[in-house]
């Protein structure tokens, strides 16, 4: 490829050839390094699996005979939503229900992240470093594709010895991690206690259906509106909380291997492994088809 370079334009004839890969990469700056990185995209998986959920239950209702119209019981969505939200304020600190909310916001996106590609990125920053210190690397790290990345390639500059690195990027990801876990155990918390908020909802219903004994037809009408707030509390935990929560942990274990591949890929370029023994080192976070 330098070569053709070289023939190509004679004037870069006096340039190495780490030099010319880096000529021909795109200018860096915010605006730039922000377009060279993946775009959020809408999970469509997650939409469909919440509205599978619910129609099942609609068609469910609706083939029993009984009227949606029956379920809107103001009352006992009152008690569900915001018992379970004051269960969260009470279990959970502000910063960590914050964190938990901003978590939840972003679940219906999803940045796509390709091994593949994250393994040919680290291909080239070891193929345009070879034989040279890691400082030859500088200019294009501010063009990786990864936020982790790029911090975790400042980081490998700053530091001399490798168990300091490693030791520094464990944490980050220890702590990724951590807090991934604290963001779900938060819905998680609250998907235990919506089933029980519920049942207290219809403890209030039966109650009122007790001070009015008048009628038979009227104490059955009551006693089938005070349980639709056990209704309410049973879809709010296994509808939505707690399939939040395991969809955050997937989230979390998912990103924890990229960056876990990222990690191996930046220590082997401190290192100065060549590139073809880190694309082996790396391919072994490629998940292979072993079912023939």
């Amino acid at each position: 490829m330098a070569r053709n370079l070289h023939q190509c334009c004679p004037e870069n004839r006096h340039l190495s050839t780490s030099d010319l890969v880096l000529k021909q990469l795109p200018q860096t700056g915010p605006d730039l390094i922000a377009d060279s990185r993946p775009r959020r995209q809408f999970d469509f998986w997650m939409l469909a699996g919440i509205g599978i959920a619910f129609a099942a239950t609609v068609a469910g209702i609706a083939s029993a005979g009984i009227g949606i119209s029956y379920f809107f019981q103001p009352t006992g969505l009152l008690i569900v939503v915001g018992g379970t939200l004051g269960v969260m304020f009470i279990t959970t600190p502000r910063q960590t229900l914050l964190g938990a909310c901003r978590r939840v916001r972003d679940l219906l996106w999803t940045t796509p992240v390709s091994k593949e590609d994250l393994i040919e990125e680290l291909m080239g920053f070891a193929r345009a470093g070879r034989g040279k210190k890691l400082l030859a690397i500088e200019p294009m790290i501010y063009r990786a594709s990864s936020q982790f990345l790029e911090e975790s390639l400042l980081m490998a500059l700053d530091v001399n010895l490798r168990s300091e690195l490693q030791s520094a990027l464990e944490n980050k990801l220890r702590l990724k991690e951590r807090q991934g876990e604290a963001d779900a155990k938060v819905l998680e918390v609250a998907g235990g206690f919506a089933p029980t908020i519920g049942v207290l909802g219809t403890v209030i219903g039966l109650i009122d259906v007790l001070r009015e004994m008048s009628t038979l037809s009227s104490v059955g009408y009551g006693v089938g509106t005070a349980f639709v707030s056990t209704i309410y509390g049973l879809a709010l935990a296994n509808l939505v909380l707690l399939p939040a929560s395991h969809r955050i942990r997937s989230r979390v274990a998912e990103m924890f291997e990229v960056h876990e591949l990222i990690m191996e890929g930046v220590l082997c370029l401190f290192d100065g492994i060549s590139p073809m023994m880190l694309r082996q080192r790396l391919n072994c976070f490629l998940q292979e088809n072993t079912s023939r």
